[in-house]
């Protein structure tokens, strides 16, 4: 990093979430798979998971986070017994950092739909062909069952696996961390409730603080 960023601002918004859709855009321009965020979940056996997923969509006006899956991966077999995520943003060569943590909920199909028939015709023939998290007798077994999934496409269409789609993550939690000289970091975070509304939430008054770094 060739120069200081900037920290917080003194008086801290009371929403954090026009500064994180600022961060994203930000981080867009100067960070190589800017999207790539945590996801961290935790299993029937109270276990902490974590690993890398690709934000498709954030929503600043509902403060929601949106990723897609197999449902019926190790990560959707946690959410499905415990619909709440942590997720984590860190851009180490801009030194910004979100994190992010609320409850879970599924997107609707026809989200789902359009969002799978958006990817490249290859992406869908690996979503398709492999049951993700699951033992594989060998990568050439992987490499054949997607040769098929492409070879069965019909006019370059491969259907949307039913147990494929996408979850929903509301910020009930946002935290904002700017990196600083001498590790005087600057670190602030935003707590609001949540009210279950139809097939999401709506969130009540942000609180912010700073935190000691």
């Amino acid at each position: 990093m060739t120069e200081t960023i900037p920290p917080l601002p003194d008086t801290l918004p009371r929403d954090p979430l026009p500064l994180v859709a600022a961060w994203l855009a930000e981080a867009a321009k100067s960070v190589r798979n800017s999207t790539a965020m945590t996801l961290a979940t935790v299993g029937v056996d109270g276990r902490p998971a974590a690993r890398m997923v690709i934000c498709r969509g954030f929503d600043a006006a509902a403060g929601a986070f949106v990723f897609y899956t197999d449902r019926e991966s190790d990560k959707g077999g946690e959410l499905a017994a415990r619909p709440w995520a942590a997720l984590v943003f860190h851009w180490d060569v801009v030194e910004r950092q979100i994190r992010v943590g609320g409850p879970v909920t599924d997107v609707a199909d026809g989200d789902s739909d359009r969002y799978w028939a958006s990817r490249p015709l290859d992406a869908r023939a690996a979503a398709a062909a492999s049951d993700q998290s699951r033992p594989l007798a060998s990568r050439a077994v992987l490499l054949e069952r997607i040769a098929d999934a492409r070879a069965g496409a019909h006019g370059g269409e491969i259907p949307r696996p039913k147990r494929w789609g996408g979850y929903r993550v509301w910020a009930e939690r946002v935290e904002l961390w700017v990196g600083q000289p001498g590790r005087a970091h600057d670190r602030a975070r935003w707590t609001r409730p949540l009210a279950r509304h139809g097939d999401g939430f709506t969130g009540g008054a942000w609180s912010g603080t700073r935190l000691m770094p």
